[in-house]
């Protein structure tokens, strides 16, 4: 493998891992604040247990996530230097407001948070979690803002060889970003509220604490249901705009080969291993695809033989991560409203098959945000900056393969070893319970 390749690699694995840790954060610190408000509101000590239990698989979860996410940024200037070089003037501002503000922002008020339990009133600690939440959310922002940039890249020209930013109001309202950070962010929604009902499940099925664990299902279930509707309204957005602005990526999702006006969609299509063609493509919805892409029946869709093959994605993998994303998507929506449901009804003990199923769906909408990622990043291949600069030009051109491999070989040890940990303590503390 050469450097391109390498370098490829070792930025999907440290991201993948980071990866891991940050959807969690994402949700996990709204549920947390809004069990400490119904202990500030209620005085009720149930919820001041909830909120401690939680608060502090979060505080776990939070502390890895950082840790992880440090290494990705030094790349940009050891692997990808060109890439620096090109578009540092652009993509560096998001990113430095992200560091400088929103990190700044929940890292004080997660110490405020830990630390302020007798020294501040009810109230006040509570705001202090909403505003980590907040955070941690804006954190996501910015990043996503900056990857949007690169999926559609607004506000700059190019002058002395490199793009420079003209507009930093156009990168901030871009609509690529925003969708992506929506999109991403109600997935880590999502992999909060299974990840609570999940352990909530776990202990009503040992009698443990069954009042407050039947609480924190509750929560997790209907925030985990309003999340993956919402992540399902989103998605379709982000279909719409990328069969706009990345026609490439949208063929390759949909396998898409002729160019067609009112275009049906297959429901069962083959991809050739070839990467030329599908072998299977039967079962036709007249419209249907066209309807899909751009909410119009007679709209044209665009094929891949009409885009030139060194501008073409992967096929293979983004069409199976594509499918395999959307079919999770719409069993957390069954699941959720299933667990919504009996919930309500308070069926739940009724049903321990159905709380073992939740229990093992922990790990479900970590793999679809994982997925959600491999066709985002791989779609946009062959472009490190869409149509404007491609990944085998951004790489640095004085790292040698032995230099990748090595450092590689020690990120995968060392991440791995914090995904170890993160598992590990997690279950150990899910598994001790509230309080009592």
């Amino acid at each position: 493998m050469d450097t391109l390749a390498l370098s490829r690699l070792q930025f999907a694995v440290t991201a993948m891992f980071h990866f891991l840790f940050v959807p969690l954060t994402l949700g996990l610190g709204w549920l947390t604040a809004w069990f400490e408000t119904r202990y500030a509101l209620t005085g009720d000590e149930g919820y001041l247990k909830m909120t401690r239990f939680w608060g502090k698989l979060f505080l776990i979860n939070f502390a890895l996530g950082v840790v992880t996410g440090l290494t990705m940024e030094f790349q940009f200037g050891m692997n990808w230097a060109e890439y620096s070089k090109y578009v540092g003037d652009i993509f560096g501002a998001p990113l430095a407001i992200e560091a400088t503000v929103a990190f700044f922002l929940e890292s004080t008020f997660i110490g405020v948070w830990v630390f302020g339990w007798e020294r501040l009133s009810r109230r006040a600690h509570a705001a202090a979690m909403w505003i980590v939440a907040f955070a941690t959310n804006m954190s996501a922002l910015w990043i996503l803002l900056a990857n949007g940039w690169m999926q559609r890249p607004v506000g700059y020209i190019l002058r002395n060889n490199r793009a420079e930013m003209v507009d930093f109001w156009a990168l901030v309202t871009n609509p690529y970003g925003w969708l992506e950070f929506f999109h991403t962010v109600f997935a880590g929604w999502v992999i909060a509220g299974f990840f609570v009902m999940g352990v909530s499940a776990w202990h009503l099925l040992r009698k443990n604490q069954e009042d407050l664990f039947r609480k924190s299902f509750g929560a997790g279930a209907v925030f985990a249901l309003a999340s993956s509707l919402l992540v399902f309204v989103v998605g379709d957005m982000s279909g719409v705009n990328a069969a706009k602005h990345q026609p490439a990526k949208f063929a390759a999702m949909e396998s898409v080969w002729e160019t067609r006006s009112a275009a049906p969609m297959a429901l069962l299509t083959v991809p050739r291993l070839s990467g030329e063609g599908n072998a299977v493509e039967t079962l036709k919805i007249p419209y249907m695809l066209s309807l899909l892409a751009f909410h119009d029946p007679h709209a044209e869709v665009k094929g891949l033989n009409d885009i030139a093959p060194q501008d073409r994605p992967p096929v293979l993998p983004v069409f199976l991560s594509f499918r395999a994303m959307v079919g999770l998507g719409m069993l957390f929506i069954l699941l959720s409203g299933l667990a919504v449901w009996l919930w309500y009804k308070e069926r739940l003990d009724q049903y321990p098959l159905f709380l073992k199923v939740m229990l093992f769906a922990i790990p479900l909408p970590y793999i679809a945000i994982q997925l959600g990622w491999i066709v985002t990043e791989m779609g946009r291949q062959p472009w490190a900056v869409y149509g404007l600069m491609r990944t085998a030009d951004a790489v640095s051109k004085t790292v040698t393969p032995g230099q990748v491999w090595l450092s590689l070989g020690g990120f995968f040890v060392f991440y791995s070893a914090l995904a170890l940990v993160d598992v590990w303590l997690l279950a150990r503390y899910a598994k001790k319970g509230m309080e009592q």
